[in-house]
């Protein structure tokens, strides 16, 4: 297991219990004490926890990307699992996949299927991780800046390297799903890779719980008619599956 992929498991872990313990965390993640304590000790100084006499706790208290991301691992994730599996169960053999960014995407990665065969490119490196070790699967990695937290990847050397992709299909992070607004997100660098990936992908499906059903960010990527389809856990509220409907975009849902 990458560091990446201890990191996100040991995030996990305190968002459900509030006080992880080195010993259990080595017995998850299948390392030594020792490794446990230097990830507890590089998660420590990003914030994201605090250590103490054997294990670590919850941040008190903060701003910033890296504990929003927290907050964002831990909720809803029963229901991300689920569109995990549904958007996974969406991939063919030697199809060429985007995998966007966020804490459903890593969702996405998990579900892939042992069986599948071909290409996964993405901006985040938590994605990327996931997928790394996968016989049959040639991950692909976008340069560019990375951001705290969710490890996203953005900058112009990610719209290069999108914009010279041709995907079969896309899987796209959301920071909101409106009936008006249409699709949102909170990081205006990454609404351009969005845009460049809906440009010049065959099939582009939105990731979003139901939480995010309703909600505006700060940024529009695009209407409702933007993408091919909508991967939820449940069936969206009457206003949003109207417009949905009226935009010829295909709702997935259990």
């Amino acid at each position: 297991m990458l560091p990446a992929q201890r990191h996100q498991r040991i995030i996990e872990s305190l968002g459900r219990k509030g006080t992880v313990r080195t010993e259990d965390l080595a017995a998850l993640l299948g390392v030594s004490h020792e490794t446990v304590r230097r990830d507890l000790a590089v998660l420590e100084r990003r914030a994201l926890l605090v250590r103490v006499h054997g294990g670590a706790t919850s941040a008190a208290s903060g701003t910033g990307e890296e504990l929003s991301y927290l907050e964002r691992s831990t909720s809803q994730s029963e229901a991300k699992a689920v569109i995990g599996g549904l958007a996974a169960g969406l991939l063919r053999p030697r199809q060429t996949v985007i995998i966007d960014v966020g804490t459903t995407a890593v969702h996405v990665a998990r579900a892939v299927p042992p069986s599948f065969r071909g290409v996964v490119a993405t901006c985040s490196l938590l994605v990327a991780a996931e997928l790394a070790g996968r016989p049959g699967v040639e991950v692909l990695v976008a340069g560019g800046r990375v951001r705290q937290g969710d490890l996203a990847v953005s900058n112009a050397r990610t719209l290069e390297f999108f914009e010279d992709l041709r995907a079969d299909v896309a899987f796209l992070g959301s920071g909101g799903v409106d009936a008006h607004a249409g699709l949102t997100d909170y990081f205006v660098d990454e609404v351009a890779t969005k845009r460049v990936i809906l440009a010049r992908t065959a099939r582009t499906y939105v990731l979003a719980d139901t939480e995010k059903h309703g909600r505006v960010a700060a940024y529009r990527v695009c209407g409702l008619d933007g993408p091919s389809g909508l991967v939820t856990d449940a069936e969206p509220p009457p206003a949003l599956a109207s417009a949905l409907a009226r935009a010829g975009t295909e709702v997935i849902h259990p």
